[in-house]
């Protein structure tokens, strides 16, 4: 519970490729304790160890994760219905869960989840996801993915972070297409978890008040 005794938005977090729930979570520490007391944030590793090098070697320590394998062009995914299995199940463990937070490949996840949801291809045994934070988030390639994740738009809150140095800016951008009224915050740096300025805060915490709504209904 909040102090004004409104139960906190849980967030099932998703971290990014070859990285794992431990990483995101320092990764997440550079935002201000203001706004991370305000939410309830449940890090889980994915599936998958992984099976290449990651580019966090030498930052973090292992173990590694990752949630599904892709080809270079990012158009087949390997493991991807066991991958979406296995985000239901956290959710079922780890509920209710209210909304997803994911970073790169995590953030891609995050952003398809609810569409693939209401068509009925995934997440059928949680209730509806509420609202999504991305960061560093795309949308997915494969035509038979996109057919049920995008035909609509993405309705529920989301809250996007687009880095100008960011390789995946421009994908980031064909994303908020796809979703009604993104909520969007700049920033300076590249594919990473930015730090919070003043102004990014305000917009952050406006959000988790109109979600804190959508939570307590």
């Amino acid at each position: 519970m909040g102090s004004d005794g409104v139960r906190k938005p849980r967030l099932l977090c998703l971290h990014g490729f070859r990285t794992s729930g431990e990483i995101l979570k320092t990764q997440l520490h550079k935002w201000p304790q203001s706004v991370l007391d305000n939410l309830d944030l449940v890090f889980v590793d994915a599936p998958f160890p992984c099976q290449g090098k990651s580019d966090v070697e030498g930052i973090f320590d292992p173990p590694y994760y990752e949630w599904f394998q892709f080809n270079k062009e990012f158009t087949e995914y390997t493991n991807f219905d066991e991958c979406l299995k296995y985000i239901e199940d956290c959710m079922i463990k780890h509920g209710p869960i209210d909304g997803l937070l994911g970073f790169s490949q995590g953030a891609i996840l995050s952003a398809a989840l609810p569409g693939l949801q209401e068509k009925g291809v995934a997440l059928t045994k949680v209730p509806k996801v509420k609202f999504v934070v991305i960061v560093g988030g795309a949308k997915f390639r494969s035509p038979s993915v996109v057919d049920k994740a995008y035909s609509s738009p993405i309705s529920c809150p989301s809250l996007h972070f687009l880095g100008e140095m960011d390789f995946l800016k421009q994908y980031g951008m064909e994303l908020l297409e796809s979703c009604v009224e993104p909520v969007v915050i700049h920033h300076p740096k590249g594919h990473t978890i930015p730090r919070l300025d003043d102004k990014s805060v305000k917009t952050v915490m406006d959000f988790i008040e109109r979600i804190k709504k959508d939570v307590s209904k």
